[in-house]
């Protein structure tokens, strides 16, 4: 796996999810998807591949409503797995489980599409070498293509043990109400550079990665941010590979007027559309 998720790029490290029963989505994020359990509390569930680094956590609120239709939040968080031998082996997990799912060839990535059982959306993916990527003038060639899952399975009959301890969150991708406002926050405050555009959406990244961050506006322009309460998004952090880097960062989201606060060790910010974000080291 390359090195687009480590200093000194800006990534998506973890991503913070609503659901409606815990217990419930916790059957799914460990026997469908192969997460392991890292804390559990009555509400809250802090889930790993490498039993040390949380991945994706999941809160029940207390008053909680189902996922809010035209909405900006969550339209997929995408799991990125070291090999193809490893896409092999959940997409023969997947087949075996009969879960629904949907699959592409993007021309940088091959991917699986799923959603949970409360319609938080799911990316599992594989890289293809950066050296096989196409770029035309700062922009790289993605497509939305049919999948070669036979070739997929003809790489490993290994046995499914759950997603493998070098996983990563390798992407994000949000609804927001206006791209172009989005753009702005993304470029001129959190210093992300847009490398490809698609109808309706714009893909971001830092260090010549496809993507850590796409955004749309497929529910519709003007959407709103749902509920507090709704089961979708809750936050997402960016790692920053050091103080330094953060502070320029803040300095710039102070100067286009992005909202921004300190916690005990993160800065919290939020783009236009109500997405929040946790600045973390």
């Amino acid at each position: 796996m390359e090195k687009f998720h480590q200093s000194p790029n800006i990534y998506v490290g973890e991503v913070n999810i609503k659901v409606k029963n815990l217990d419930y989505s916790l059957n799914f994020y460990q026997n469908i998807i192969g997460l392991q359990v890292l804390e559990k509390t009555e509400r809250k569930a802090v889930l790993t591949t490498d039993g040390k680094t949380p991945l994706l956590t999941l809160e029940q609120p207390a008053d909680v409503i189902p996922k809010a239709g035209h909405t900006a939040g969550l339209y997929h968080f995408a799991i990125l797995l070291p090999t193809r031998a490893d896409l092999s082996v959940f997409l023969r997990h997947l087949l075996q489980t009969g879960y629904p799912l949907g699959a592409a060839d993007h021309y940088v990535s091959e991917a699986l599409y799923l959603n949970d059982p409360d319609g938080n959306g799911i990316e599992v993916y594989r890289d293809r070498p950066s050296a096989e990527w196409t770029w035309n003038n700062g922009l790289v060639s993605m497509a939305t293509e049919e999948l070669d899952g036979q070739g997929i399975l003809a790489e490993s009959n290994a046995e499914w043990k759950g997603l493998p301890a070098g996983t990563l969150m390798g992407h994000i991708h949000l609804h927001v109400g206006d791209l172009q406002k989005a753009e702005e926050f993304y470029t001129k405050g959190l210093g992300f550079k847009v490398v490809s555009y698609y109808p309706q959406a714009a893909f971001l990244s830092t260090g010549g990665y496809h993507h850590h961050i796409a955004i749309n506006t497929w529910q519709g322009t003007g959407v709103e941010a749902p509920p507090k309460n709704s089961v979708g998004l809750n936050w997402y952090t960016l790692v920053f590979p050091n103080e330094y880097t953060r502070e320029g960062i803040i300095n710039q989201l102070k100067h286009i007027g992005a909202p921004i606060t300190k916690e005990a060790d993160y800065y919290i910010t939020s783009d236009p559309s109500g997405n929040q974000i946790r600045l973390v080291i």
